[in-house]
């Protein structure tokens, strides 16, 4: 492929993502108005599921971009992460075809009873009030009775939204779970890491790293399957992440290996905080220096320019010269 090429194919799969991002918006920000949202919600899933098998590093790298400077909103931003994340981990969590459509659409649709709720929250410095705690507390059961007057009737689909913030924690192994509650299990925790990488007004984002130990936290001993299936699928260090070089250089996390810490990465600053003036490729598998720590994004990250960010977009998609997905109008949805 050539340079403009290259450049053109990475610029409409970033743009694909950005309109699945905004088909999405539409359907959360006012399903009522929506006809026939069961369908344009399955169409969003085939989209996706499109996108994640055309090159998954590259949805990584994308995703988290979205992640950190999305212009939907928060609420979609964080239901395409975790749908992203639900997509990836069913063939890990070894979830048979029809539970893993469920758990995506669940993913995409677990806080669409408090959709405007979840865009305010991440704009407001302070606290929730006692009104918003009161409605985060009922946001399950309020999506759940709303995707049923949208007609939504996939049980699996309906229970895993309704139970995805359980009051206990169940320590049983997934195999030994009905497959509701496998998946409300698996939608808690890849929700929690969505919105721990995610910033906030009122917090930074942590690192993914940070996150994924959180999650995992003092429960290793429980062997929590979809902490240690996030890592094992997604990588201590996702494509799109940023990592300090234990030489003090930060760089970007470009395409996972089959080592958790060993990924392929740029190195975008020097140990001073200053740009390289051409982002260095480094295959930290092969060679020195490697990770010391995973890094949320931070003051540090503003030096590193958008038109870098869509240079290393490009190459993470340079290896897939595949043809991309089929366009779609996101205003259809």
């Amino acid at each position: 492929m050539t340079t403009q090429t290259v450049d053109e194919h990475y610029e409409d799969l970033r743009g694909l993502w950005a309109e699945l991002e905004a088909a999405l918006s539409l359907l959360l920000s006012a399903p009522l108005q929506v006809q026939n949202f069961a369908a344009r919600l399955r169409q969003l899933t085939d989209w996706l599921t499109e996108l994640v098998a055309h090159d998954s590093d590259a949805a990584l790298y994308l995703m988290f971009q979205l992640a950190a400077d999305s212009t939907a909103g928060y609420s979609a931003s964080h239901a395409l992460v975790s749908a992203t994340l639900c997509h990836i981990l069913g063939p890990e969590l070894s979830l048979p075809a029809h539970e893993r459509r469920a758990l995506v659409c669940a993913a995409f649709t677990m806080n669409i009873g408090m959709t405007q709720l979840q865009d305010q929250l991440a704009l407001q410095r302070e606290p929730p009030t006692a009104a918003q705690r009161a409605q985060i507390e009922r946001h399950p059961l309020e999506s759940q009775a709303l995707l049923v007057r949208l007609f939504i009737d996939d049980p699996l689909w309906l229970d895993a939204v309704a139970a995805h913030h359980p009051k206990a924690r169940s320590r049983a192994p997934l195999a030994q779970l009905g497959p509701a509650e496998r998946l409300a299990r698996t939608l808690a925790s890849v929700d929690r890491y969505a919105a721990m990488i995610s910033p906030r007004r009122s917090r930074n984002a942590r690192s993914a790293t940070d996150s994924v130990r959180v999650i995992v936290g003092s429960e290793a001993a429980a062997q929590d399957e979809v902490g240690y299936a996030l890592v094992r699928s997604v990588g201590l260090c996702p494509p799109g992440t940023l990592v300090r070089l234990d030489n003090g250089d930060t760089a970007v996390v470009l395409r996972r290996s089959s080592t958790a810490l060993q990924p392929l990465v740029a190195r975008v600053l020097d140990a001073a905080g200053q740009p390289f003036r051409t982002p260095a490729l480094h295959d930290t598998a092969r060679a020195g220096p490697r990770i010391a720590a995973a890094l949320a994004r931070s003051a540090r990250a503003q030096r590193i320019t958008p038109q870098t960010m869509a240079r290393l977009g490009v190459y993470v998609g340079r290896s897939r010269p595949a043809p991309l997905p089929a366009r779609r109008d996101a205003a259809a949805f």
